[in-house]
């Protein structure tokens, strides 16, 4: 090959989801039992009475966790919780779950046992049965692979394509806490290996816990039963809310406004932006690993969750031609985009 030749530079629209397009382009379904294949939190497979959803999530150490400062029964932890948020996004009960890991010898016996034990305590949290697996030699570092199975009614599956005009925008807990966890972990890791100070997290557990030991948002799903309620559509916050948002958005063709105002985010939260000069809202939009809830439902629902303590409504959802954007407190109207960030 001459040397004037260079490798052919792939250009992918909208990155990471433009890759899934991609791959979902030549996944072609050969067995009737595949309702829905690549495309939405979980794959959903008819089984009779009840739909099986399938999801599966990939850990990497140094991408997606760091064993410097993250615990390994935390670890353990997270990774179920992180996994069955994706069932749960499909209004569906998680009821088992697959567990592989592969690992170099940076870990020992002992510190395996220890990121299942972590992973029994989610487990038993979440009435969810780790039914197998594998644990296989890795080159270097650890890597975690969980595979969510769960059930639903047909009936009672939302997907994400399903918002429509007028539906409210709402979403549980608060948002931004876990990114400012990781910020207040990186920060003091870099701080102690080169100066060998010890690390300063003291009252700071509400972020920390946030990023270390999310908890999933399964009791939506009981919330949503008793009000008899059923969302028209709803995905996890695994990234940020603009980047879900407008996943959200995409997959319904339609377009938002929400406000900042009413953005749920904690004082713990706003306090830590502020010490890293970010903007708190900018953590609640750009930020991931919240594993909170987004999801939409009609309008005319409203009196029935308007006095709920649970979630936050934040919004509407639009046409898509009137765009997607978000009412700053100043009253500017800010393009929303999954690359909102301070300079926008």
């Amino acid at each position: 090959m001459s040397d004037n030749h260079e490798p052919e530079k792939i250009s992918i629209p909208n990155g990471r989801q433009g890759l899934i397009a991609k791959i979902a382009e030549k996944a072609v379904k050969t067995n009737s039992e595949t309702i829905l294949g690549i495309g939405d939190d979980a794959a959903v497979i008819n089984s009779g009475n009840l739909r099986t959803l399938v999801s599966t999530d990939m850990f990497v150490e140094g991408i997606h966790f760091n064993l410097v400062y993250t615990p390994l029964k935390h670890l353990g932890w997270k990774v179920i919780s992180a996994a069955i948020s994706d069932i749960i996004a499909m209004n569906a009960q998680p009821k088992q779950v697959m567990v592989s890991i592969a690992v170099s010898n940076i870990l020992m016996q002992s510190q395996i046992l220890e990121i299942y034990e972590g992973i029994h305590l989610a487990c038993n949290h979440y009435h969810v049965d780790l039914a197998g697996g594998d644990i296989t030699s890795a080159m270097r570092g650890l890597t975690i692979c969980v595979t969510a199975i769960g059930t639903a009614k047909e009936d009672d599956i939302v997907y994400r394509n399903g918002a429509r005009p007028t539906d409210l925008i709402c979403v549980t807990g608060n948002l931004g806490g876990a990114y400012m966890g990781l910020q207040l972990l990186e920060r003091e890791r870099s701080v102690f290996e080169s100066t060998g100070v010890q690390p300063k997290l003291d009252n700071n557990d509400y972020i920390l816990r946030r990023q270390l030991r999310p908890e999933a948002q399964i009791e939506l799903l009981d919330y949503f039963k008793k009000k008899e309620i059923k969302p028209t559509s709803m995905i996890d916050l695994s990234t940020g809310l603009a980047d879900e948002l407008m996943n959200l958005c995409r997959a319904s063709d339609m377009g938002c406004e929400i406000f900042e105002e009413r953005i749920p985010i904690a004082d713990e939260t706003k306090k830590m932006a502020e010490e890293f000069g970010i903007t708190p809202v900018v953590a609640a939009l750009n930020g991931g690993e919240d594993y909170e809830m987004l999801f939409t439902i009609e309008l005319k629902e409203y009196e029935k969750i308007k006095d709920n303590d649970f979630f936050t409504l934040i919004g509407s959802i639009n046409t898509a031609d009137k765009g997607s954007y978000i009412v700053m407190n100043d009253g500017n109207m800010m393009p929303l985009s999954d690359s909102f960030n301070s300079s926008n």
